[in-house]
């Protein structure tokens, strides 16, 4: 099989059609446009198969149903578009992203009623959010002035489009000389990072934030691997202080896999390397991810 240059235009899936990047397009008085009104999930190729692809639909459809949008195509003919989406792409190593919109109304106005939603699915080379010398040797990161907007607000376990809250966080810490940020919750816990759950290492054990955040594909992953290795993992609130005096601390995401802190609002995260933890947990995941073992094959 031939496989698809870097620079190659992108064949996007839009209801139903395969596009050219070029001529993939959307309304825009679409509520994605308009309001980001839709839901998302991304997962990865490797080696020509898609990692966890059934999980990640299963969290689509339940996103959708959480804001109700209706998807207008059944998980088995979702599944066969974004594999056929990575077929047509070429690429043996991918970064996939589905989107739902809520559509086109009647009016360009905020009413949800009446509207047609649209699916949208793109396969790029594989990514990753931090650059490669980050995602090996570790990023700083900065505790941010914002605050993660509480479930009382938005359903956080919902993968929902609009990402200004993370945007505007990953910009401060940014603009302030970091890799990322690190979110907390209105009464000053730990929640995630923009785009990431968080893990922190102490005394051999991991632990990691219960509640206000993405329940990710890529964290359920970190709970296996730590069974796998007789790692005890605990959900409790985490405070900025625990950042600060933990052994590791480490983040996950479908963008990255598993990579290193190694320093927090200025604060070296233990001996300021990876630690022991973290690289079994980074390891398991490449490992899972090179043996196709829990991925699904896009190729024949």
């Amino acid at each position: 099989m031939q496989i698809r240059s870097d620079n190659e235009e992108s064949i996007i899936y839009i209801d139903g059609n395969y596009l050219p990047e070029i001529n993939a397009k959307i309304s825009v008085f679409d509520h994605v446009v308009l309001y980001g009104d839709g839901v998302y999930d991304t997962c990865c190729a490797w080696n020509g198969k898609v990692f966890k692809l059934d999980e990640h639909i299963d969290r689509l459809y339940e996103s959708a149903y959480a804001i109700k949008i209706q998807i207008p195509i059944n998980k088995r003919d979702m599944k066969e578009a974004i594999l056929e989406t990575v077929r047509k792409n070429k690429h043996q190593n991918a970064y996939l992203k589905i989107i739902v919109t809520r559509g086109v109304g009647e009016l360009p106005l905020l009413s949800p009623y009446n509207c047609k939603p649209s699916v949208i699915i793109f396969s790029k080379p594989y990514m990753r959010l931090v650059g490669e010398g980050g995602h090996e040797k570790g990023i700083r990161v900065k505790i941010a002035a914002l605050r993660r907007i509480p479930d009382q607000c938005l359903y956080s376990k919902a993968k929902m489009i609009n990402y200004q809250n993370h945007v505007l966080m990953r910009l401060e810490a940014n603009e302030a000389g970091y890799d990322d940020a690190i979110e907390l919750t209105i009464d000053g816990f730990v929640a995630e990072a923009p785009g990431y759950n968080v893990f922190v290492v102490k005394n051999g054990k991991l632990f990691t934030p219960p509640d206000n955040i993405l329940m990710g594909i890529t964290r359920q992953t970190v709970f296996e691997l730590a069974y796998d290795e007789s790692i005890q993992v605990l959900t409790e609130r985490i405070s900025p202080f625990d950042l600060f005096t933990a052994d590791e601390v480490f983040f996950s995401s479908t963008a990255g896999g598993i990579f290193p802190v190694i320093s927090v609002d200025g604060r070296t995260v233990g001996s300021g390397k990876p630690g022991i933890i973290t690289e079994k947990m980074r390891n398991g995941y490449n490992d899972l991810l090179e043996s196709g073992k829990k991925s699904t094959p896009a190729f024949l």
